[in-house]
């Protein structure tokens, strides 16, 4: 898509979802609830539902430096509203990487549409991710049969298909690991809500539990003992993602913050002269800026069809910390009111949070970047930092 498209692609959602979700916000805050019949109608007369697809499937085949503005946006917004998009595009864009042709044309274009959407089956409630995998898919015949548990699947109330992560080969540990389409109907399969979450209110996230699931053995999406692989390079782009989010989020904060601290006015002066504040806006601006450069150096790379696994988790690690240090800071800015919801900054300070542990806590993250620089991996890619060899 050229760049006078994007914009326009990325203005209409971002005006749609202005429109729709403030007006909304008290409501999703204090029920847990985003109502899916007006939400749904309202990104799709947008096409945000094929973000990342080709264009030859129905979507608008943006690159990640397109892609992650959008979500910055979103992040603006609402928390919630945030996830649910990135749920539904990061998990298409996982599915088109993964899946055969004919499996891509029969599901894509509904995809694209929001009329076929994919949940994560990946984390487990007593098994770590990866080779501690607790879920069993093994082969009978022409079918798998699926038993196990996964949690924390976003969208689980509305998604069409579960893109579940478990083990055809237990005996093989990290290489029997293998990725496998389940539809929501399956017998077998129940799916049930989680408590409430701290930020990100209106999104849901579920328990599944699978109890003698039979699929056929097509609806595996690669190779088997493919899974962990696949799982690692999924994760690298959608860490990017997260941290993206937390860019829109922390520049958010920035802004309201700045406004604050010209409006507010004590002992005759705006609370803006005083150095205190000066420094608060000072560090949020930094976090801000570094953020983004980070952001564009990671995206630029992705789209160079690079495999970047230190600077995706450094983006993670990165985001997740300075949108938090951001947004305690603009409630120090704010205020007692702040703490109130008379101004959205106590809901931002809680959707920050979320992206701590989204796709891996800080310890996931500098266990990865660790792990591959002490295997050889460096910093490289399109940058004018890149050494020059003597």
């Amino acid at each position: 898509m050229d760049d006078t498209d994007h914009q326009k692609l990325r203005q209409a959602i971002a005006r749609a979802m202005t429109d729709l979700i403030p007006a909304m916000e008290d409501r999703i805050e204090d029920t847990d609830w985003i109502p899916k019949d007006v939400l749904v109608p309202a990104l799709r007369e947008v096409n945000a539902f094929g973000l990342l697809l080709p264009e030859r499937y129905g979507g608008s085949g943006l690159t990640v430096s397109q892609y992650l503005p959008i979500l910055a946006d979103l992040s603006r917004i609402h928390g919630g509203l945030r996830g649910f998009v990135h749920a539904h595009n990061s998990s298409a864009h996982v599915f088109e990487m993964l899946a055969g042709e004919e499996q891509k044309d029969a599901l894509l274009p509904l995809v694209a549409t929001g009329h076929a959407s994919f949940g994560m089956g990946i984390t487990e409630p007593d098994h770590g991710t990866g080779a501690d995998i607790g879920t069993r898919c093994l082969r009978d015949g022409e079918n798998y049969r699926i038993d196990g548990q996964k949690w924390l699947t976003t969208n689980s109330d509305w998604v069409s298909h579960f893109i579940v992560f478990a083990k055809t080969d237990p005996a093989a540990g990290a290489r029997g690991v293998s990725a496998v389409l389940v539809e929501r109907d399956r017998p077998g399969l129940t799916i049930a809500p989680l408590p409430g979450t701290l930020g990100t209110r209106g999104l849901q996230h579920g328990h599944l539990t699978f109890d003698d699931v039979v699929v056929p053995v097509t609806n595996r999406l690669g190779e088997e003992g493919q899974g962990l692989g696949l799982i690692e390079h999924g994760m690298e782009v959608s860490r990017v993602f997260v941290a993206a989010s937390s860019l829109g989020t922390a520049e958010e904060a920035l802004a309201l913050s700045v406004a604050r601290a010209n409006e507010r006015v004590t002992f005759g002066k705006p609370i803006g002269t005083r150095q205190a504040v000066q420094r608060y806006l000072a560090e949020m601006a930094t976090d801000v800026y570094a953020l983004r450069a980070m952001l564009e150096d990671a995206a630029a790379k992705l789209d160079a069809g690079l495999r970047i696994p230190i600077e995706a988790s450094a983006c993670k690690l990165f985001g997740s910390e300075a949108v938090c240090r951001v947004t305690d800071r603009a409630l120090l800015v704010f205020g007692g009111i702040g703490f109130t919801r008379k101004y959205p900054i106590e809901r931002m300070l809680r959707d920050a949070r979320a992206n701590v542990v989204e796709e891996g806590p800080p310890t996931i993250q500098q266990f990865v970047i660790a792990r591959n620089l002490l295997d050889g991996a460096t910093l490289r890619g399109p940058s004018i930092f890149e050494p020059t060899h003597l």
